[in-house]
């Protein structure tokens, strides 16, 4: 068998354990292959397990239980947390991800209480090919046409990671959505943006409540995803009329029992988009050693 590693497990985009998106992560994962990243988060079978490569800056590899990501925003800011919590990470950081370098800062925490981290994002969100027609996607989220928003149109976009950003009329919309797999197959599969990010106007200024769905990467629903609010800052930018800096917060994995709080900062400069930074806490929930794969079985 192949050596032990240390391991610890976050509840990422909340303050209270057994929340949030859970996510493990390893400290030091020097002495892995990709194989064996694969093999471990496969057996973790979170929606994300993060690889730290210990340099300066950090390398952060991000695996599903299907295949590597290039980045997600939970992996980023749970793995920030684990490695601040121990004294490896200062206020003003970063981690060199398959994207880019991803810039972090780390907010002073009140009494009692985990620290905000932020990240800026290595690249500005991209606006893809179009999408199929709103029945047909409707039709793949379980829904009707008129469960889409009046207003909002669907649009494809990626801050590194392509998402499918479908805006929907109301919390009841949302709360209705089931995947049809059949229908994601024959309409989303295999197209530039797969991935699934559904989202609602809530009822505060600023506010969103969203959900995510990723089955061509083995992620039936994800709680909170960092990488679709951050690809979802390109079309917010576009079609939400706001302030020159922009601030909304994100609510998900209500669906799922696991109650979920993102911020989403947008720098616009002469009208465009300039800069943009994801949010959230995080707390510690275990912590353990784990022997590696054997590579000859």
């Amino acid at each position: 068998m192949g050596g032990r590693y240390e391991f610890l497990t976050c509840d990422v985009f909340t303050d209270h354990a057994y929340s949030g998106n859970p996510l493990a992560v390893l400290p030091d994962a020097r002495g892995l292959d990709d194989a064996e990243m694969q093999a471990i988060a496969a057996e973790f079978n979170l929606s994300e397990t993060a690889f730290v490569i210990p340099r300066d800056p950090p390398a952060l590899r991000i695996f599903t239980p299907a295949s590597e990501l290039p980045f997600a925003g939970h992996p980023t800011i749970g793995t920030a947390h684990v490695l601040h919590e121990a004294g490896l990470l200062a206020a003003d950081a970063a981690f060199e991800e398959r994207v880019g370098r991803i810039n972090l800062e780390v907010e002073p925490a009140a009494a009692g209480g985990s620290p905000r981290i932020w990240l800026t994002t290595a690249t500005l969100p991209e606006r893809g090919p179009t999408l199929p027609d709103p029945a047909a996607l409707a039709h793949v989220l379980g829904l009707g046409a008129e469960d889409l928003h009046l207003s909002w149109p669907a649009e494809a976009w990626s801050c590194g990671v392509p998402f499918a950003c479908i805006a929907l009329r109301d919390r009841t919309a949302l709360s209705r959505v089931v995947l049809d797999r059949t229908a994601w197959q024959d309409t989303l599969a295999r197209q530039w943006a797969e991935k699934i990010y559904v989202f609602t106007p809530g009822t505060g200024y600023g506010e969103l409540h969203a959900r995510m769905f990723a089955p061509s990467i083995g992620i039936d629903e994800d709680p909170a995803p960092g990488a679709a609010a951050s690809a979802l800052a390109g079309y917010l930018a576009r079609h939400a009329s706001r302030p020159r800096d922009d601030h909304w917060t994100i609510h998900q994995g209500v669906e799922l029992g696991r109650p979920s709080r993102l911020e989403l900062a947008l720098k616009q400069d002469n009208g465009a988009l300039a800069k943009v930074r994801l949010g959230g806490r995080a707390v510690t929930v275990s912590s353990g050693w784990l022997v590696a794969p054997d590579g000859d079985e």
